[in-house]
């Protein structure tokens, strides 16, 4: 039975929450590796600390999915987990900026930041992978592009302001240093903020979203009595899994690859390349930590611009590749820029790319699936996420060292030739973006 037609707002309303998850996202993304280098970190261990997180999103989410595919009760079927994703990321946000500030040693207090941070990226993974679910599960196929659109509207919005906030509050007055170890406070203030905001914008779909009972789910998906009894055994799907899954996966394994060397090196980059400063405890190294922010907010102004764009194109493979080719040549030409201000070209070039991650994989992925196991297929989709992400922070320092130039007061400098690696590394997607094969095209 066809799935029924959902109004704007519907659609809306199923991912609005994924707006406040999203500020936190970005504030994870634009401002952890100036944490850690405040803190003390050195930049060939800065990738590193990116391991942990996605190592323990290859191990939560595909459990989470599972889990959820079977649970249906009062609060939902994937709600549950949102909320309990979004409430410990509230408070590992009020935590993570105050690293510096319980009086440890540089050890402790990175060993603790560490911790903080694997917290921090998995509850928001658990409380992100949700949205993507319910997308699969209550969006008929003529309209998922539509909703992950929506989707990635929301995601980009919260993208933008979760990028501007360090920016914001210097701007207003707060102070943008700190004694040495510690975080400013411009830093600490924009996650007491998105804090505030993600567990306001969950609660709102919380309200607005009412998911199907066991019987509506299983017909809408047609899903049969006996296929709703059938125990799930997760290596079992991996190899019935539809060749799509591992086609879209090889495209994510180079896009993400190229994305955690963005957040992990833009700030030191540009810090010397535009500033002339790679010493964290300066105010130009600061300056080009919310500079940072300010990039990557016009990267998602770039995203919902694009997001509209992609659409248009008759064939998805097409705008796929095209999306990330603009985005590895906007990554390459920021080795070429000296200019603060020039940067925000490459940075649109890059949304280009950020806007096709966010939704085509899913709407490919979600269109060459059966419904029954879609939770559990997504968590597992989810490790293509995670994956190129470890070995990304495992080969980071290594890759710096031989595309970097000098040490200097034990500080390497050259950071910026990883945004480089970043667009190669989006040039080999693409690419592989032409094996991708599906049922029909999103």
């Amino acid at each position: 039975m066809q799935k029924p037609t959902l109004s704007f707002g519907q659609m809306w309303n199923l991912s609005f929450g994924f707006f406040g998850v999203q500020i936190a996202y970005a504030l994870q993304s634009a401002n952890i590796s100036r944490i850690f280098a405040t803190l003390g970190a050195d930049p060939h261990t800065l990738s590193f600390f990116w391991v942990l997180p996605p190592l323990m999103g290859m191990i939560v989410q595909p459990i989470v999915g599972a889990m959820s595919d079977k649970t249906w009760c009062k609060w939902g079927r994937r709600k549950p987990y949102l909320y309990v994703g979004a409430l410990v990321a509230i408070i590992v946000m009020a935590l993570l900026p105050n690293s510096g500030s319980f009086e440890m040693t540089v050890k402790a207090a990175l060993a603790f930041g560490a911790i903080m941070l694997m917290l921090l990226d998995t509850s928001i993974n658990m409380a992100m992978q949700p949205f993507k679910m319910m997308v699969g599960d209550m969006v008929n196929e003529e309209q998922k592009t539509k909703a992950y659109s929506i989707q990635s509207l929301l995601c980009n919005a919260g993208s933008l302001v979760g990028y501007l906030f360090p920016y914001f509050f210097t701007w207003i007055g707060v102070r943008n240093v700190a004694p040495e170890g510690m975080v400013p406070d411009s830093v600490t203030w924009s996650f007491y903020i998105g804090a505030a905001i993600l567990i306001l914008c969950v609660l709102y779909t919380g309200a607005k979203v009412k998911e199907w009972n066991p019987e509506d789910y299983a017909k809408y998906n047609g899903i049969k009595q006996e296929e709703k009894e059938e125990k799930q055994n997760i290596l079992a799907l991996l190899v019935d899994a539809p060749k799509a899954f591992w086609q879209i996966g090889l495209v994510q394994f180079f896009s993400w690859f190229a994305f955690l060397y963005m957040w992990t090196y833009t700030t030191g980059g540009i810090a010397e390349t535009v500033w002339g400063s790679i010493n964290p405890a300066t105010l130009e190294y600061q300056a080009a930590g919310d500079w940072t922010g300010v990039l990557f907010a016009v990267q998602a102004i770039g995203s919902i611009v694009w997001a509209m764009v992609l659409p248009q194109f008759r064939n998805a493979k097409v705008g796929y590749a095209v999306s990330l080719v603009l985005g590895a040549v906007g990554f390459i030409s920021t080795y070429f820029i000296h200019d603060q201000y020039m940067l925000f070209v490459s940075f649109l070039l890059v949304g280009c790319a950020w806007a096709a991650m966010l939704a085509m994989p899913f709407a490919l992925l979600t269109n060459s699936l059966s419904g029954k196991a879609m939770g559990t297929y997504l968590g597992l989709f989810n490790c293509t996420i995670c994956l190129p992400q470890i070995v990304a922070s495992l080969v980071g320092g290594f890759i710096l060292k031989g595309v970097g130039g000098d040490v200097v007061d034990g500080v390497q400098t050259g950071q910026i030739m990883m945004l480089v690696v970043a667009g190669v590394s989006l040039l080999l997607g693409a690419l592989a973006v032409m094996g991708i094969k599906t049922r029909r095209d999103a």
